[in-house]
């Protein structure tokens, strides 16, 4: 089967062996994956030697039901999230714990972003908000508009920022009222986006160095607010600024409970809902419903889809300043 991997440097689309479904596993004829390219272009340019396949991020329809897998279905659409067992390739062995079954109204295209989707639900649940609190979304690409765009779905008060007015515009254009195209612009409205008192959190959805902008985020949380970290920023900052606000700086890792444990991954054993309410797999079915329900819209993030033996394209357009935000693999 073909499937996209880099080497050295470069991106291909090479020849796999077509995987068998394990116990606890199920086999999916990929329809669409979605393209990560903060973390998938962190490997390109690592040029290890290594084979490393790409991608994270699934839609397809189950083929076959390993043994033990129950709620599932061959024939059914199912979402699936989670390297190494779900990459950009046709077909795909993914463990049932890391799959949604997608209903038939949902658009597989939005589905495909089940991963991304996790991602964000997991980075709100350690920013731990509860109803009427505040947030500031810090980098409206993919994964931070579907951030703030369940965070505004869930009642939060939202405040959005990102030096493309491209992305702001498709923000506001999804219904969200304070969406601004610098920081300036934010904190001239800051009080009427989240409060006097400032945000309970700061979502930061940017990439590079950290420091000026956690210390910037820094004043814009309320006393003993939480800054979140999620995008692959440099964690250097004031201590003097996190001592006076007796603040929280934190990391969101991944899709949430069960991410890098082989035991609820590969060995598809689920953690008792008593014990942990939302695990990755959880956060993947949540993201399926608020699709399922009309609450989020990734549809307009979507400016690419390229098939599968064009996908060197389809990287090509994140080596160069671009206006592509989401960008599919279609199989």
């Amino acid at each position: 089967m073909k499937a996209i991997a880099t080497q050295s440097g470069t991106i291909m689309i090479t020849e796999l062996t077509k995987p068998e479904p394990f116990a606890g596993h199920v086999l999916v004829r990929t329809e669409y994956s979605a393209i990560s390219p903060g973390t998938e272009m962190g490997f390109v340019k690592q040029a290890s030697d290594q084979l490393i396949k790409l991608g994270y991020s699934a839609v397809g329809i189950v083929e076959q039901v390993g043994e033990g897998v129950s709620g599932i279905e061959v024939g059914e659409r199912v979402a699936c999230y989670g390297a190494p067992y779900v990459y950009h390739a046709q077909w795909l062995s993914v463990p049932a714990n890391l799959t949604a079954v997608v209903p038939n109204h949902v658009d597989p295209e939005e589905a495909a972003f089940a991963g991304l989707g996790a991602i964000a639900i997991h980075a709100l649940r350690v920013a731990d908000l509860r109803f009427g609190e505040s947030a500031v979304v810090v980098g409206l690409g993919t994964l931070g508009n579907i951030i703030a765009q369940i965070a505004n779905a869930a009642a939060f008060r939202i405040a959005g920022v990102d030096l493309s007015s491209e992305r702001a515009t498709m923000l506001r254009e999804q219904g969200l009222t304070h969406v601004y195209e610098s920081q300036e612009q934010l904190e001239e409205y800051m009080a009427d986006a989240v409060g006097t008192a400032g945000a309970d959190a700061v979502i930061l959805c940017a990439s590079g160095p950290g420091e000026a902008l956690i210390n910037r985020s820094l004043e814009w949380i309320r006393d003993r607010g939480k800054i979140v970290i999620v995008g692959d920023l440099t964690a250097e900052f004031s201590r003097g600024l996190m001592f006076s606000k007796e603040a929280q700086v934190l990391i969101s890792r991944a899709g949430g409970p069960g991410r890098y444990d082989k035991a609820y991954e590969k060995e598809n054993r689920d953690y008792p809902i008593g014990h942990v309410r939302w695990t990755e797999g959880r956060n993947i079915a949540e993201y399926i419903r608020l699709l399922a329900d009309g609450r989020i819209s990734i549809k307009p993030l979507i400016t690419d889809v390229f098939p599968l033996d064009h996908a060197v394209e389809a990287y090509e357009n994140y080596k160069k300043p671009t206006k592509t935000i989401s960008t599919l693999i279609k199989y």
